[in-house]
């Protein structure tokens, strides 16, 4: 973590009716001095060839290459990432069990002429299959009939299911994806973005236990044995997921997250000419990535960054901090040349609640703003008593009064 050093200096106003405001500008510096390190050289991002691509850092939500990253594209088989991802949730609620017992349908059966010529899984109607071994099926075989028997399991038919994958998608973020199956067989009102994908590969790695089916190697299923289709897995140690997709519509398409000391980064290639295009693509840009940036984690949720006096309240300092992690990624050996000031309501008056908004902190590199985040109550303070009040309102308006 950026350890980073607070100079307090102090601003006026001429209007009593504006809160005063308190900055704190803060210089990171691991000597805790004001240092200076020379701006970043870095190349223009490299080529891709491919219709749509987008690379991330996976924590942060730094967007570091991108190119038609919101043009509505044909997914293939990344579809299956959602699919996936509407399990892990209904796992992760506990509305469903990985030893559920799940009935193969005539849809979801193999033989099924609308799979003719693709991806499967291979389980046969009538059988009962355990919702785990259909979860990898999906994942690592991209098993079209895989996923359409977790969709009819979870939502009684696939049609509703595509109604359950589009509201997910909604609450992601996903302005600029329409589902309507589960498996990315081609119709033309499916589709999605780049950057919706980058978002839905987010949502999939904050269910560590299913993300780590998208690294294993192969799985074998009534005496078929199908390796994963990312060979990325055997050709960079720090690719650890997620999924591959083609369709004649589609061409070569590829979502891959790696991470490398400690920093995590998600692409995304559609649209590229052969399956060996959309890995070389792939790694283009997460070398390119790996190689100019980094990614620091500034703050953890509820760290308390500083206190602020409190008027009239049973306490007289506020801690006030951050809702959430805080994650930045900047030019690699950019970090000497970050400031941030936090804009703190110097009046805060009781009763205070927590979680609410008393300030700001703004965070730039080299005078580019980064980030603008609120500061909050980590505490609730109540009123003080009677006397308490008044003494504080005396002092407050005086102390204004001279700050003028």
């Amino acid at each position: 973590m950026l350890k980073m050093m607070f100079k307090k200096t102090f601003k006026k106003t001429f209007n009593l009716k504006i809160s005063l405001k308190i900055l704190f500008v803060i210089a990171c510096s691991s000597l805790g001095q004001w240092t200076y390190a020379a701006p970043a050289i870095i190349p223009s991002p490299p080529s891709v060839s491919a219709s749509g691509y987008l690379l991330i850092d996976a924590n942060s939500g730094k967007v570091i290459v991108e190119h038609n990253a919101d043009e509505r594209l044909p997914p293939a088989s990344l579809t299956k990432l959602m699919t996936s991802y509407v399990l892990s949730y209904e796992l992760s609620q506990g509305n469903v069990s990985n030893d559920d017992m799940v009935n193969i349908s005539k849809n979801a059966w193999a033989q099924n002429p609308v799979f003719a010529g693709s991806s499967l899984m291979w389980i046969e109607v009538g059988k009962q299959v355990n919702l785990h071994d259909l979860h990898m099926g999906i994942v690592i075989s991209s098993g079209n009939d895989a996923s359409v028997a977790v969709a009819e399991h979870l939502a009684g038919s696939e049609g509703a299911f595509a109604e359950v994958m589009n509201q997910h998608a909604q609450i992601l973020g996903m302005n600029n994806t329409h589902f309507v199956n589960a498996h990315g067989l081609p119709h033309a009102d499916h589709y999605t973005t780049a950057r919706d994908l980058a978002t839905l590969a987010q949502g999939i790695l904050k269910f560590p236990d299913e993300y780590a089916l998208y690294s294993e190697p192969d799985f074998t299923y009534n005496n078929i044995r199908q390796t994963n289709r990312n060979r990325l897995l055997w050709k960079d140690d720090s690719v650890d997921g997620l999924k591959t997709g083609h369709t004649e519509e589609a061409g070569y398409c590829l979502v891959s997250s790696a991470e490398k000391n400690g920093m995590r980064l998600i692409s995304v290639v559609m649209g590229a000419s052969s399956q060996s295009a959309r890995e070389i693509e792939t790694q283009k840009l997460l070398s390119y990535g790996f190689r100019y940036f980094e990614t620091h984690e500034l703050y953890t949720a509820g760290t308390e960054l500083t206190e602020s006096r409190v008027w009239a309240g049973t306490e007289g300092q506020l801690k006030l901090g951050v809702e959430r992690e805080i994650h930045l990624t900047i030019p690699r050996g950019q970090q000497d040349n970050l400031k941030a000031v936090m804009n703190l309501d110097e009046v805060v008056k009781a009763p205070v609640t927590k979680g609410k908004e008393y300030g700001e902190m703004v965070i730039s590199l080299n005078g580019e703003e980064l980030l603008r985040e609120p500061l909050v109550a980590l505490q609730s303070i109540e009123q003080g008593g009677v006397f308490k009040r008044l003494w504080d309102f005396v002092a407050l308006f005086f102390s204004q009064l001279f700050s003028v």
